[in-house]
């Protein structure tokens, strides 16, 4: 059985898997960490990414308890799970921006276009040839929100809506960002052979899902699946 820790920038997934079916899936906000295993989970590796400090990453192992001593850290590699890292120095790749291209690719076996909209919002582009080649990071719809509040005056947090033309500052503001989010992930859609899927994951991926093009994948688990391809892939302790 395998237990997989994704730990965000603003939430830690838990998720069991025993190499049929997902088990369990368990998401905690960091000031709220906790975690029950269900009876008779033992799992065999505990494979983990995180993008969160030490101090978070320490919390998740003294709640391990003993399946600490079985913990392997994810991090971005030259390959891994059938995938090439096109990064210029693979290692530099976000743990959670690999995980996910990983998952796509065990997923979809061809060109595509992966979409994480959390905290910030990465867009990635992955060859037919099972290639990462990269792609762009921008700051999430709420954190793009939350900057234009915080840096001027005059400008409120704007719970907007979507409209043609914005006639309030709060509709403009949403409208903004939403176009800026939108407009990011269809221009490197772009790049892509026609008929590209575009795998669509992440807190905010809601949001962005009705506004986008098919063919749309909704992906909610992008990253516990390349986890788990990742923890397949790695070689057997002896």
């Amino acid at each position: 059985m395998y237990l997989l820790i994704d730990a965000g920038n603003t939430r830690v997934k838990f998720a069991g898997h025993d190499g049929q079916h997902w088990l369990f899936e368990q998401a905690e906000a960091h000031d709220a960490l906790q975690l029950a295993l269900p009876a008779c989970f033992e799992p065999h590796s505990v494979h983990w990414l995180s993008v969160a400090d030490e101090a978070l990453n320490a919390r998740i192992a003294s709640l391990l308890g003993p399946h600490a001593q079985r913990m392997t850290r994810v991090r971005a590699s030259a390959a891994a799970a059938g995938l090439r890292n096109d990064y210029a120095q693979p290692t530099q790749l976000g743990a959670d921006r690999w995980a996910a291209a990983v998952g796509a690719w065990h997923q979809v076996q061809g060109a595509c276009l992966v979409v994480s909209a959390g905290t910030a919002t990465t867009v990635d582009v992955i060859s037919a040839e099972g290639v990462f080649e990269g792609g762009c990071i921008l700051p999430g719809l709420d954190m793009m929100r939350a900057a234009l509040a915080s840096g001027t005056a005059a400008l409120p947090f704007a719970e907007g809506r979507l409209v043609a033309r914005p006639r309030n500052t709060a509709d403009a503001i949403y409208a903004g960002c939403l176009h800026a989010q939108l407009g990011a992930i269809e221009r490197m859609r772009a790049s892509l052979p026609a008929g590209a899927p575009l795998l669509l994951a992440g807190g905010a991926a809601g949001v962005l899902r009705e506004h986008l093009a098919e063919p749309l994948v909704w992906a909610p688990r992008l990253v516990l699946e390349g986890l788990l391809q990742i923890a397949r892939s790695a070689p057997v302790a002896s």
